[in-house]
């Protein structure tokens, strides 16, 4: 399945103006509130070291909100960074270019502030990533969102539905450090192309629901609305060791690994149209993110790993990043 990446908001990246007649051998970035060299250099399509060289920056190379910095090119002349004229336009807020004589996919991405990693992903690209004049090229968009104390790169991926992968490759982060609470984050908001198989919204009278059952069980703990101390995501639903957890649809596994701080091992299922089903306590994980999953096909085993309280699991449900009370979904027993 291809995702398809669309912008909110993004930084802008402010370019010098080149001399028509001679290429120049760097362009120009003011850094932005938020930003970092790693994630900078991402976008420029430009190693980390070169712009550390350009610059003469000194361990640990933190740059200041308002700092101009040189953006060496990217080596070779394929990858000289235009100045913006009327061949060369600002990208900064369009979703599709054609692709024009002289241009490279770096350089198209640093005129439209955004990595070229994420436009690669969203056109299809392999390394080296080479475009063709007159391809269209989709423009990969992002939000933002601000690290709040304790927040963990999970927590902000499963309430976006994006991949903890994707947010870190977008902000040339480290997936497994830890964030820095106020540090402001680029986040892909994954738009998924309906998939064969995906559930879809049901008109009304339909018999079947939209998810089935994950297993059977006793439901020890159901959903609360947010807004209260005790409020609860989804559904803990006991059951034996080593039960068979089911896909509630059919969809692509997400994520599939260990979720320290509360959901012990963890799957997340993306099923299109905004719609995410996930699975926590479990003992044992048998899918691999990535994997394209039946309704009905097995995907861990009950366990009581994470914060259960015994052996159980723990299922949410969750549509556009927001939890939603799973009963009206399912139907009335497993």
């Amino acid at each position: 399945m291809r995702r398809l990446v669309f912008l909110a908001a993004a930084p802008l990246l402010i370019l010098s103006e080149a001399s028509a007649a001679t290429p120049r051998e760097e362009s120009e970035h003011v850094v932005l509130e938020g930003e970092t060299l790693n994630g900078i250099a991402n976008r420029a399509g430009v190693p980390r070291e070169r712009i550390i060289e350009a610059n003469g920056l000194e361990p640990p190379y933190v740059v200041r909100i308002g700092e101009t910095l040189a953006i060496p090119r990217g080596g070779g002349a394929s990858r000289t960074i235009a100045a913006r004229g009327p061949s060369n336009p600002d990208l900064s807020q369009a979703s599709s270019y054609v692709v024009a004589p002289g241009d490279s996919l770096g350089g198209v991405a640093l005129r439209a502030g955004v990595p070229r990693v994420l436009i690669a992903e969203a056109n299809g690209l392999e390394p080296p990533y080479v475009i063709r004049i007159g391809q269209t090229l989709k423009i990969p968009r992002t939000g933002a969102h601000t690290v709040a104390a304790g927040e963990t790169g999970f927590a902000i991926a499963m309430a976006r539905g994006v991949p903890w992968s994707d947010i870190a490759v977008a902000n040339g982060l480290d997936p497994d450090a830890p964030l820095r609470p106020g540090a402001r984050l680029l986040i892909p908001t994954v738009v998924d192309a309906p998939m064969k198989g995906a559930s879809s919204p049901l008109p009304p009278g339909t018999p079947e629901t939209r998810f089935a059952w994950p297993l059977s069980g006793d439901v020890r703990r159901s959903f609360t609305e947010r807004g209260t101390s005790a409020y609860h995501d989804g559904l803990d639903i006991r059951a034996a060791r080593g039960t068979a957890v089911r896909a509630a649809a059919a969809g692509e596994v997400l994520f599939a690994g260990k979720e320290e701080k509360d959901f012990g091992n963890l799957v997340v299922i993306d099923h299109g149209n905004g719609w995410h089903t996930a699975y926590g306590f479990l003992s044992r994980i048998t899918v691999k993110q990535g994997h394209k999953v039946a309704r009905g096909e097995r995907i861990g085993l009950v366990g009581s790993s994470g914060r259960a309280r015994g052996d159980e699991l723990h299922f949410e449900v969750r549509h556009d990043g927001a939890p939603v009370d799973p009963m009206p979904e399912l139907p009335e027993t497993p």
